[in-house]
């Protein structure tokens, strides 16, 4: 798959090839639907809560007699059929939060960027930095793009102070997410996504090496790596203890008894 590059007055200067493993996988719309209602879960705070009967003030009174007056009796004016009363089976503080595997969120971050891929809309600018934090200067770049009037979510690998502080009044039509913390769900909610250009290192080496960037380390330097923590864990193996000797001393009367009795 291929992305254009632009540069931050809008001009067009290079396609750029993405990574076919993530930018033209299968999308699997199934997992996708799962992981946005997950991800809609975990942002509810489930901080809404009724007063059941115990919990209304007042009451205590029985608003009238048992027997006698022809109406129905009644111990508390709190009850939940009275007005003012209790709520039965009202909601409660709980957590909705959804536990997703890592392969499971990796899957899907995967097949949302594939779908973005494959509907062509996946940009990539060359520099994101801005030179003062005013929103003047980041609107822009934004209308220097080919947006198409549509909301964007724009990656970056790193948010200096200029960038924070110029985006914020920006945020309903592109939103600035780093690299590191994009997911799924953040994909799916936007319909453009623009890439700075170094960021897309380190989204393959999120999905492909399974770290947080490219992995630039030798294969020598693995090595050593894995014989020095070999070395730290046999230097902290306990020794064998050695094995305990009988005690000596005095014998039981028991055992004198035995022995007079063999001799």
């Amino acid at each position: 798959m291929k992305a254009t590059l632009y540069s931050k007055e809008g001009k067009k200067k290079d396609e750029v090839v993405l990574n076919p493993e993530i930018f033209a996988a299968r999308i699997n719309e199934r997992l996708l639907e799962l992981v946005k209602n997950a991800y809609s879960a975990n942002l509810r705070r489930g901080t809404a809560d009724t007063k059941v009967r115990k919990e209304v003030r007042g009451g205590g009174k029985k608003p009238w007699r048992q027997k006698g007056t022809g109406r129905a009796r009644h111990s508390s004016i709190r009850s939940p059929i009275w007005k003012g009363g209790g709520v039965v089976f009202g909601p409660h503080p709980r957590s909705y939060y959804v536990n997703m595997p890592r392969t499971m969120r990796r899957e899907a971050l995967i097949s949302a960027l594939s779908l973005r891929g494959e509907q062509k809309n996946v940009l990539l600018l060359e520099d994101a930095k801005l030179e003062t934090p005013k929103t003047k200067e980041w609107s822009e770049i934004v209308k220097a793009l080919p947006l198409e009037g549509k909301r964007a979510l724009c990656v970056v690998k790193e948010i200096d102070l200029n960038l924070e502080r110029a985006c914020r009044n920006m945020e309903n039509l592109i939103q600035v997410k780093l690299a590191r913390d994009l997911n799924a769900f953040h994909v799916l909610q936007r319909e453009k996504i623009i890439f700075e250009q170094d960021a897309v290192a380190v989204i393959e080496g999120r999905l492909l090496n399974g770290g947080e960037g490219p992995s630039e380390q030798k294969p020598e330097e693995k090595a050593e790596k894995k014989k020095a923590k070999s070395r730290v864990v046999k230097s902290k193996t306990k020794p064998k203890a050695e094995p305990k000797t009988k005690r000596t001393g005095k014998t039981s009367a028991r055992s004198a008894r035995k022995k007079k009795k063999k001799s």
